[in-house]
């Protein structure tokens, strides 16, 4: 008996963790970006420690649509940014890595809050919220990002 006990306490962590621990590892770790629309940058995207240079779009580049309407909005992961159109002369941009884990692929957007599909916690499009926010201007069309 207690060989077949000590055997269990031996073989189930291993067990468990196997069968349970990939899907939850998977689920809090941040995945691969896909390569997405290409803006004029002097350089790729930073880490935290290095300072970004600004970023300018020409809004009327067909990549960048879905920022032509009020309340459009998309997630920019070239260059892990959450765009997202206020009003007629205002996009707010936004870091897209979720505060809570980390994850910058699976965002989703109701007009007021985005939302990480990992662990559906919602951030206000407000720049006073958890997301990072960064200064924008639109002029004539093109849109620049600066991140002082």
């Amino acid at each position: 008996m207690e060989d077949r006990r000590s055997f269990l306490k031996t073989a189930c962590k291993p067990i468990v963790f196997a069968t349970l621990g990939i899907p939850i590892l998977e689920a809090c770790s941040a995945e691969e970006t896909d390569p997405s629309p290409i803006a004029s940058s002097s350089s790729p995207t930073p880490t935290s420690t290095q300072k970004r240079e600004p970023i300018v779009i020409d809004l009327s580049n067909g990549l960048f649509s879905d920022l032509t309407a009020v309340g459009g909005w998309m997630n920019y992961r070239g260059e892990d940014l959450l765009l997202v159109r206020i009003t007629d002369d205002e996009i707010r941009a936004f870091d897209n890595s979720c505060p809570h884990q980390g994850n910058r692929d699976k965002w989703e957007y109701d007009g007021d809050s985005f939302t990480c599909q990992y662990h559906f916690n919602s951030y206000s499009n407000s720049c006073t919220g958890s997301l990072r926010c960064f200064d924008t201007n639109i002029e004539n069309g093109v849109l620049t990002i600066t991140f002082d």
